[in-house]
C-alpha cells in the first residue's frame, strides 16, 4: 500500500507543480495590484482543489491500470504489480487515488484560503 501511495503522490505532486507554476506566473503578471494578484491566486488554487475533488469522486469508476501511477508502480515494484489481480489492483488504486487526492485538495484549499485572507487583510489595511 505504501508503494501505491508513493506512486499516486508522485503523480499528484507533479501535476500540482505545474499548477503552482501557473499560479506564480499569473500572480506575477498581476503584481502591479497586489490585492488582485492574491485574489486571483486564491481563485486558481480553489479551482485546482475543486478539480482534484472531482477526480477523487470519479476514482472508483476509472481504470487505473492504464494510468501514470500504475506505470510508476510497475517501475517501483514489478513483481508486486504483476501479482495483483485486475480487481484487487483497481480497488487498491482507486482507494489510494481517492484518499491522496482529497488529502492534497485540502492543502491546496487551505492555500487558497490563505491567499484570500491576505488579500482581505491588505484591502482592509488600505482602507
Amino acid at each position: 500500500m505504501d508503494m501505491i501511495d508513493a506512486a499516486v503522490d508522485s503523480c499528484i505532486r507533479r501535476g500540482l507543480g505545474f499548477v503552482g507554476l501557473a499560479v506564480a506566473t499569473v500572480m506575477l503578471s498581476l503584481s502591479y495590484d497586489f490585492v488582485l494578484s492574491m485574489r486571483i491566486g486564491g481563485d486558481i488554487l480553489a479551482m485546482a482543489a475543486g478539480v482534484m475533488l472531482v477526480f477523487a469522486w470519479r476514482a472508483p469508476k476509472r481504470d487505473h491500470r492504464r494510468s501514470e501511477a500504475w506505470i510508476l508502480l510497475s517501475g517501483y515494484s514489478p513483481d508486486a504489480a504483476a501479482r495483483l489481480s485486475r480487481g484487487e489492483a483497481q480497488q487498491l488504486m482507486a482507494a489510494s487515488v481517492r484518499r491522496r487526492m482529497v488529502w492534497h485538495a485540502e492543502r491546496v484549499g487551505a492555500g487558497a484560503i490563505a491567499f484570500w485572507a491576505v488579500a482581505l487583510l491588505i484591502a482592509l489595511a488600505k482602507g
